[in-house]
């Protein structure tokens, strides 16, 4: 390591016991002596809980005593849980307020030094991301003489533990230096990267990109990309799959000419990979990649890369690169998208893992927008019909779920007019969240295609999911008409909707009579008040006598949303008086407790009414 070492991070501490708790001069001494013996206490979680009180007792032992005695105690004495040590440092990151501010902020960093260097891993990184925290708190003076010391030191550690903090440590001194030392800190990092160890060797990958966004231009080609290609041909593949974040991180720091010049080679490499984690990578970063090389000629040869990765033999890349569909005409012509995608495509359909179809149906409907409304209708369309009808219950739901998308390019009309077989095949699928997406989609269509078309086309579907035996569905197929009543108008609502409602109050199944309730009350806000006077009322008046009690309650549960609606008008608020509080009372005489219960509540929230709506 050619980065000079130095004395160690902090000042000595002073001579004796570093800490005596008995000798606090501010505070409440309770408090710190509770904080103390919880330290020293046998239990886990106690001296857990003692570590986040640890603001108290540095605020009573003042700035000063913190620095020279209470940090250097936790260094010392701190045991070696697991679970203790990631609580201190993270704790370290946040305690420069402590310490004196800005100024002492290196005090902190010899435990966080050491805690750099643990055996578990997310100890490790919790301490690297406190020291990163103290950096930027630290002027170039203190980053200098205690910060680039503890790199070195780290950096050329005995054991991989510390070398491994060491590279997540860089990028964050290198703005903060000279030239001279950033100089330094790039041949400490060359070292990093040529470690004999696999897992150095992955740390200096996973750690590229922030160095790589800090250098200068003038040191990509010197620097970056040398440590890049030495990378990308490791012979691990936990080591050769990192480097796709650090090569999208180089490419955008360089001009197309220049990407086409010194990345091209890795690019292809990677792409072709033996390991299959590493082209999951290149596809799962793939648009991003194709994005940072800049350069026209080699985007149109990395969409053939593309296709190459939907023909890979693994299920995971094939799903990985159907995620890039989104952004693959952001990269390429669209003449080069609908030419060499259409074959792809049609063998993805048809993939041999549910999880791809999946993933390919929630992102193919984006290249609707490439393809134009003809290309839609004549190449893609058929697709979406496809994967409309396919086995596993998340294909269908995706494609439900991404229609809007479609819509937007082939028009809501001619996207209904194809699909609405399959969609109303779909009304009746086995899996109950595929029709819970059709019953959100229908509002739309309905929107879109106007009441005629509603009335010949979907009216019964609708009608159908008010009976559906999963609960959610049922109460989806209320929220649904409530919309539709806002989309066509109370007129239409009473003429069409209201009635079929009202007819299920007599059906000898329960579940019928209590769906009546729950749409009714559902749609009272939308309608008039003298729908519910005239329809709803008397409707509910045959079902307080109903013999189920949880209908029963559920009725006295409605009247208090209708009352507020027969509020609103003169000619109906009159009813509350009349009709609402006798049914309501009869109701508290119910032999079944629940029923009176309900009763008696609602009669308690109509009387909480506000004023206001009364006065209306």
């Amino acid at each position: 390591m050619s980065i000079d070492s130095a004395p160690p991070t902090a000042p000595a501490p002073n001579p004796g016991p570093h800490y005596n708790f008995q000798d606090a001069q501010a505070g409440d001494l309770g408090a710190l002596a509770a904080i103390a013996d919880a330290m020293k206490s046998d239990n886990l979680t106690d001296r857990l809980e003692s570590l986040k009180r640890l603001g108290i007792l540095a605020l009573a032992m003042g700035e000063e005593r913190t620095r020279d005695e209470l940090i250097p105690f936790l260094d010392e004495s701190i045991d070696d849980e697991d679970e203790l040590l990631l609580s201190l440092a993270e704790l370290l990151g946040d305690f420069v307020q402590y310490v004196g501010g800005p100024k002492y902020a290196y005090v902190l960093l010899r435990p966080l030094e050491n805690l750099a260097a643990a055996e578990e891993t997310v100890v490790r990184d919790k301490a690297v991301e406190s020291i990163n925290k103290l950096v930027e708190a630290m002027d170039q003076l203190h980053v200098e003489e205690y910060l680039i010391p503890c790199v070195a030191r780290l950096s050329s550690g005995e054991w991989f533990t510390s070398r491994s903090s060491a590279a997540g440590l860089y990028a964050a001194a290198y703005g903060k230096v000279t030239d001279a030392i950033q100089a330094k800190l790039r041949a400490g990092y060359d070292a990093l990267c040529r470690d004999d160890t696999p897992m150095i060797r992955r740390a200096a990958a996973a750690n590229l990109t922030g160095l790589v966004d800090r250098i200068d231009a003038a040191h990509v080609a010197s620097f970056a990309i040398p440590n890049l290609r030495l990378l990308a041909g490791d012979d691990q593949d936990s080591v050769r799959l990192l480097v796709v974040e650090p090569l999208v991180a180089i490419a955008k720091r360089m001009t197309g000419p220049e990407c086409r010049q010194h990345l091209g080679e890795t690019v292809q490499r990677l792409c072709v990979d033996k390991s299959w984690r590493v082209r999951y990578m290149v596809a799962d970063h793939f648009v991003a990649l194709a994005a940072g090389v800049k350069d026209r000629e080699m985007q149109e040869e990395l969409l053939n890369v593309a296709i190459g990765l939907m023909h890979d033999h693994e299920a995971e890349v094939r799903g990985a690169i159907c995620t890039q569909l989104d952004g693959l005409a952001d990269v390429a012509s669209a003449e080069a998208v609908v030419g060499r995608l259409q074959a792809p495509l049609q063998e993805l359909v048809d993939d041999p893992s549910q999880h791809v179809r999946a993933t390919l149906a929630k992102h193919i409907g984006s290249l609707c927008r490439v393809f134009g409304k003809e290309g839609t209708l004549e190449q893609l369309l058929p697709l979406l019909l496809r994967l409309l009808k396919d086995s596993f219950p998340d294909v269908r739901l995706n494609i439900i779920s991404k229609l809007d998308v479609v819509d937007r390019v082939v028009g809501i009309e001619t996207l209904s007019q194809s699909l609405l077989p399959a969609i109303v095949e779909l009304a009746e699928d086995k899996q109950w969240r595929v029709r819970l997406a059709i019953i959100e989609y229908v509002p739309l269509i309905a929107s879109q295609l106007g009441v005629q078309f509603f009335d010949e086309q979907l009216s019964n579907l609708c009608m159908s999911w008010l009976g559906d035996p999963v609960f959610s569905i049922r109460e989806a197929a209320t929220t649904n008409l409530k919309k539709l009543t806002e989309v066509f108008g109370v007129d239409w609502a009473r003429a069409t909707i209201i009635p079929k409602i009202l007819a299920m109050a007599t059906h000898p199944n329960y579940l019928y009579r209590m769906t009546t309730i729950f749409a009714i009350t559902t749609i009272a806000p939308s309608v008039t008040p003298a729908i519910v006077r005239d329809l709803v009322l008397p409707a509910l008046e045959g079902l307080v006598n109903d013999p189920i009690p949880n209908i029963r309650f559920n009725v006295a549960k409605s009247l208090e949303p209708l009352t507020a609606v027969l509020r609103t008008s003169p000619e109906t608020a009159p009813l509350e008086a009349s009709a609402v509080r006798p049914t309501l009372a009869r109701m508290e005489e119910d032999p079944d407790p629940d029923v009176r219960y309900f009763a008696h509540r609602t009669l308690a929230a109509i009387d909480a009414l506000p004023a206001a709506a009364a006065a209306a």
